[in-house]
């Protein structure tokens, strides 16, 4: 419908309105910007949203990246210049259009983007007239040709709020090759040399790959960025989908581009992606944990009921699980089911009480970790042949009284505060290179706490081992 479709606010303002005017003008862009290499798989870039005339060059560093590349969908999220709301507007209508064409907006997965968190809804206000994320759009669409979209702008940018967005973007598209982008400027009309050193803060904090160090520089006037709550949300998001790298690719200001030095603002590209010394080290992942003592047939056994259970329930029957389980298999453990797919998770689901016996728990845990948790779709028969499968058997939790306690690659953590948990397995933290207070803040940011709650005295901290395969 004719009113679903976003128009363009800016068009012959902030980039050409003429079509053949605007695509030749990007295409110089990205002709002129340097490709670099990243040694890995990009998750999200960070562009600029000023004029083209001003940071069209800036943003090419980033987009040049993805050139000729596909993707499930693009998610790009934007701050709001105009109005203020709170949380966060996901635009689920028709489509954004531009001189270039119309790109169309993916509802079904902004709808579930948005049941992630309550504070993203539709507000029509935060998309009308907002220039940060259709100016992102004409550069996507010389990049990639077609592709669908997720439009999302942030209203007020607490970290609160941010953190909420992040997770809810992070949880709602994984298991999909998608691309996020987070659309922000630097610091805005300070003489050149006070702009440059103020930009260095935040792109440090960039480099750091830390969200929560650029919150504090923002907040306490060490850095300037309009769109910094967008870069936490995305830099959240990208964590959630296993990035552990960060690169910036470009800096540059006004100042650089007119001459007058006077008064200018900042620009930056980057890019977040997933180190291939993540995928080696997934491939290490049998080294971390502990021996249980269980013979090689048996793990061979559970993992043949864990495949029978989910092929039983895409079938719609229930295999029989273990006919003569040996008494290891009926001892009754704690333990979770992984499901991976393309080197990404697909699915993770376990019982750490050991209420029922080993062989169960497994037939279980495969059935809810395909078809029941939150963050995924239920898997589909098509990516059954794609899957991977790994088992942990806990051992029972031992309440941690230091932290130099802990042992990576050999301990779990399970922190608990309130009505708030979360839960990491020993291969978490071994996989990517963790210390100890890295290992307990991720498991605080896990289970929706702040990353130093763990240091609280009413915060409970619980390590444990696994026996992994």
């Amino acid at each position: 419908m004719k009113e679903e479709i976003r128009r363009p606010a800016v068009a012959g303002s902030f980039y050409p309105a003429d079509p053949p005017t605007l695509s030749r003008q990007v295409r110089e862009f990205l002709n002129r910007a340097p490709k670099e290499e990243i040694p890995g798989e990009i998750i999200a870039l960070v562009s600029p949203h000023a004029g083209y005339l001003y940071s069209g060059q800036v943003a090419a560093q980033a987009f040049k990246l993805i050139e000729g590349r596909s993707f499930d969908a693009v998610v790009v999220v934007a701050p709001s210049h105009r109005v203020y709301f709170q949380g966060a507007s996901v635009y689920d209508r028709g489509g954004f259009e531009t001189p270039l064409g119309t790109v169309p907006v993916d509802r079904e997965l902004c709808r579930k983007i948005m049941t992630e968190n309550e504070i993203l809804r539709f507000l029509p206000q935060g998309h009308s007239e907002e220039h940060s994320l259709e100016v992102q759009l004409p550069f996507l669409q010389e990049a990639l040709g077609n592709f669908s979209l997720v439009p999302i702008v942030i209203g007020d940018q607490s970290f609160a709020t941010c953190q909420k967005a992040g997770l809810a973007i992070g949880r709602g598209v994984k298991g999909k090759n998608v691309l996020l982008v987070a659309s922000t400027d630097l610091s805005h009309f300070h003489p050149y040399d006070r702009a440059v050193k103020i930009d260095q803060v935040l792109l440090e904090d960039i480099r750091a790959f830390d969200p929560e160090k650029l919150l504090q520089d923002l907040e306490g006037g060490k850095g300037e960025a309009c769109g910094g709550g967008p870069v936490i949300a995305v830099m959240i998001a990208s964590k959630e989908l296993g990035a552990n790298e960060s690169r910036v690719l470009g800096y540059r200001n006004s100042g650089d581009v007119t001459g007058d030095r006077s008064g200018v603002v900042g620009y930056a590209a980057a890019v977040f992606y997933r180190s291939p010394d993540t995928k080696e080290k997934a491939g290490e992942r049998k080294k971390a944990g502990i021996s249980l003592g269980l013979l090689d047939e048996e793990k061979k056994t559970l993992r043949q009921i864990a495949l029978n259970a989910i092929e039983g329930k895409l079938k719609g029957v229930r295999n029989n699980p273990a006919e003569k389980p040996t008494s290891n298999l009926k001892e009754k453990r704690g333990a979770f089911v992984s499901l991976h797919k393309s080197g990404r998770l697909r699915g993770c689901i376990g019982q750490i009480v050991p209420a029922k016996p080993l062989y169960q728990t497994i037939e279980d845990m495969a059935v809810a970790a395909a078809f029941d948790d939150p963050r995924f779709d239920p898997l589909t028969a098509r990516e059954l042949k794609d899957l991977e499968l790994e088992i942990s058997v806990l051992t029972p939790m031992e309440r941690l009284k230091n932290a130099d306690e802990i042992e990576i690659g050999r301990h779990g953590l399970y922190i608990k505060k309130g009505f708030y948990s979360g839960l990491l397995l020993p291969q978490v933290a071994a996989e990517y290179g963790w210390d100890r207070i890295t290992f307990l803040e991720e498991t605080c940011r896990k289970a929706g706490l702040p990353r130093n709650a763990w240091k609280e005295k009413n915060t409970e901290i619980y390590i444990f081992s696994a026996d992994i395969f």
